[in-house]
């Protein structure tokens, strides 16, 4: 069963919006047997050019019913009802803040017809309400008013359920209010990350990075990441995808790495703080810093040439790190010099490495 509702607010900050107009038809799946439609007083004034959106101003809403006066009548419709809305994340939203106000849990699981068409009428220039129902040939009546759109989304709803033959993608797409799908995808990505030192990358569904992070056991790091429920952290786990990551070794190569990447990268979800370079030279010109690398017998290698990094590597081979023309072949250059030098200084003025060697 489904409950295939529009929602009209005032405007205004995030999670200070009222609502202004509800439009609700429960739906079977085949036709509509139930509906609620109703003005609410916000208590709240209208923003102006919500107003000229929607044509709904104060002085109409000044005898409709406010939310509390309604709410039992929503929960009711709503009751063992998949919501449904275009946006659906905004409406639901919206309705828990308003049932919170009320010192109450308003939970139902959420399925979006904007995700849904994306997945099941591809290739469209816009998936707006307006521009979607005019392309697929739905009326539309009182655009922006709840009734009008609700409406337009059941006949929307309809259509998308007939195009799902195998029935996959709809059931695939609901977002339930335990997110047990996201917690048990999240706990897959974290399955796949072994207890090792080193950076990793959460991308998002288009293997972009979304955020970067480093330690000495990734997959703690990553579990805490997934656990917290800050609103960044939120947006990260709703986001993340896949996770992929590089070991270390040491925790020199574990730092100078993860501010190279967030230079290079600038991942959206990492904390923009401005990296202050510093003006200190090394104590010696020219030398090799070894630390220990990823394996037993492997060592974590820095090149620094004329008071500059040159980069950085691994071998295992004592010859390759005794002949610098073969040293150089397999270390990889460091892209930014003044980021480099700086967190190795500041490493090395207050930890110790295996050895440095003056060349």
């Amino acid at each position: 069963m489904y409950a295939i509702l529009d929602i009209e607010t005032t405007g205004g900050k995030f999670n200070e919006e009222g609502i202004t107009e509800i439009a609700i038809y429960k739906f079977d799946g085949y036709e509509v047997v139930d509906q609620f439609i109703s003005l609410v007083n916000p208590e709240k004034p209208i923003q102006e050019f919500v107003v000229k959106l929607t044509g709904i101003n104060n002085k109409m809403l000044r005898n409709a019913p406010k939310f509390y006066e309604v709410a039992k009548r929503i929960v009711e419709i709503t009751k063992d009802c998949i919501i449904v809305a275009h946006n659906s994340a905004f409406d639901y939203r919206i309705l828990r803040t308003e049932f919170e106000r009320l010192g109450f849990d308003f939970e139902r699981n959420t399925l979006c017809t904007v995700e849904l068409s994306q997945q099941l009428i591809e290739n469209l220039p816009s998936y707006s309400l307006g521009k979607l129902t005019k392309t697929l040939g739905i009326p539309i009546v009182d655009r922006h008013r709840a009734n009008g759109d609700a409406l337009a989304t059941v006949q929307l709803f309809k259509l998308l359920l007939e195009k799902d033959s195998k029935k996959s993608i709809i059931q695939s797409s609901i977002k339930y209010f335990d997110k047990r799908l996201e917690k048990e995808k999240l706990q897959n990505l974290i399955e796949s990350i072994p207890s090792v030192s080193g950076i990793f990358y959460i991308h998002d569904l288009n293997g972009k990075v979304i955020y970067l992070g480093r330690g000495k056991n990734i997959k703690n790091e990553i579990n805490g990441l997934f656990l917290k429920s800050t609103r960044r952290a939120v947006k990260i786990q709703d986001r993340a995808e896949t996770v992929s990551f590089d070991r270390t070794g040491s925790e020199l190569f574990t730092r100078l790495k993860y501010y190279l990447e967030l230079e290079s990268l600038s991942p959206k979800f990492n904390f923009k703080k401005k990296f202050k370079i510093t003006k200190e030279n090394f104590n010696n010109d020219n030398f090799i810093i070894v630390d220990k690398g990823r394996e037993a017998e492997e060592k974590a290698i820095i090149l620094v040439e004329n008071n500059q990094v040159y980069g950085f590597g691994y071998t295992d081979l004592s010859y390759q790190q005794n002949d610098l023309s073969v040293l150089k072949s397999i270390l990889t250059i460091v892209p930014n010099k003044e980021i480099s030098k700086t967190v190795i200084k500041n490493y090395l003025n207050k930890s110790k490495v295996q050895k440095i060697e003056r060349l």
